[in-house]
């Protein structure tokens, strides 16, 4: 078992709560990057390289410590899908994803301060919808009030019952902490989840 902190990356209490369920004692810490594409940066590069810089932001806090940076993107087609914001572009968002297939990617990256060691990877995963009336859409936004959610949906909430199904390895894409990537990458780095 390595003497290393394990440091969560983010401020998303849905983050937090996915890697509680490990079990593991860790610490959280948001880091502050510029988030903004790279010219021609297609979205899986953008994730992995963010995850990257989240994490070794963080670790400039954290020197004994394996720190988690995650990001996440969603896919309409060859468009990516951002936070709507505003009720009227939530409202259209859901109403370009009804009956179709949204795709997520989710850059992971695991930094090990002491050593510098970088691991990163992008997962994708797949959310199909239902085809959304425009009384669901309203009444579904007037209840969970989504707007700073990718794509308009709180997948953690009621917006899973938008969807019709999800195609991919691991659920926790889905909230943008694949863990069974992290513990692929903790078991690399000597994390010893069952000590």
């Amino acid at each position: 078992m390595t003497d290393l902190t394990l440091v969560l990356g983010s401020s998303s209490a849905f983050r937090k709560e996915v890697l509680s369920s490990l079990m593991l004692p860790f610490e959280t810490c948001s880091p502050d990057i510029d988030e903004t594409p790279l010219a021609n940066e297609n979205p899986i590069e953008l994730v992995e390289r963010l995850a990257v810089e989240k994490a070794n932001e963080v670790a400039k806090s954290y020197p004994n410590s394996l720190i988690i940076g995650s990001d996440q993107v969603a896919m309409h087609g060859d468009k990516i899908v951002g936070k709507p914001h505003t009720h009227e572009r939530a409202v259209e968002q859901l109403r370009e994803a009804s009956g179709k297939k949204i795709e997520l990617f989710t850059g992971l990256a695991l930094v090990n301060s002491q050593t510098g060691h970088v691991q990163s990877e992008v997962v994708s995963f797949r959310v199909h919808f239902r085809v959304l009336s425009e009384d669901v859409i309203e009444r579904y936004l007037i209840k969970e009030k989504p707007y700073n959610c990718a794509g308009s949906v709180k997948s953690e909430g009621l917006g899973v019952a938008l969807f019709e199904r999800f195609d991919g390895e691991d659920p926790n894409a889905l909230i943008g902490l694949p863990l069974i990537k992290l513990v692929s990458m903790l078991n690399k780095e000597g994390f010893d989840l069952f000590s």
